[in-house]
């Protein structure tokens, strides 16, 4: 049972420093990855290959027919604008944070345990009723990079700042 989920966002094509937050997520414990979108290059997506990880476009994922292929290739979910996942017995909404409507009526339907959202490159957590909204921040356009931990047995979410 995964337990131990990375959280990245908005990384934007920066390879370099998205290859830091992978390791440092790594080192953290992750057991899956996930990847709120504007991953913005092939690049970002061969750092995930070979671990278990799923993604969803974001507002900036111009070439998104591509990135679905490649991530097939590499053997990432592609969850497409939005996705739900089951990890560590909890149910996840996964979406980039570009369309406030359906932000509005995943927290209104209360249906999920997590919302992971990127777009603001501003780390973030908060809790509206039994959803908490977890944002693990961005590593490009943001003072400071960061990406997110979380432990699904204890609800203990982490921020790591990502140097690089």
């Amino acid at each position: 049972m995964i337990l131990i989920i990375g959280i990245m966002a908005d990384t934007h094509g920066r390879v370099e420093a998205a290859k830091v937050a992978v390791g440092l997520l790594r080192d953290h414990g992750a057991e899956f990855y996930i990847h709120c979108g504007d991953v913005g290059s092939d690049g970002m997506l061969d750092l995930l290959a070979g671990l278990p990880a799923a993604f969803v476009f974001g507002n900036n994922d111009w070439d998104r027919a591509d990135f679905e292929r490649y991530a097939k290739e590499l053997g990432i979910q592609c969850l497409g604008a939005s996705g739900e996942l089951e990890l560590g017995g909890k149910k996840f909404m996964v979406m980039h944070g570009d369309d406030s409507r359906l932000m509005r009526r995943v927290i209104d339907q209360q249906l999920h345990d997590y919302l992971l959202f990127g777009h603001t490159h501003i780390a973030a957590d908060r809790r509206e009723g039994r959803l908490r909204l977890i944002n693990p921040g961005a590593l490009h356009r943001t003072r400071q990079k960061s990406v997110a931990i979380l432990d699904t047995r204890t609800d203990q979410l982490t921020f790591i700042n990502v140097n690089g």
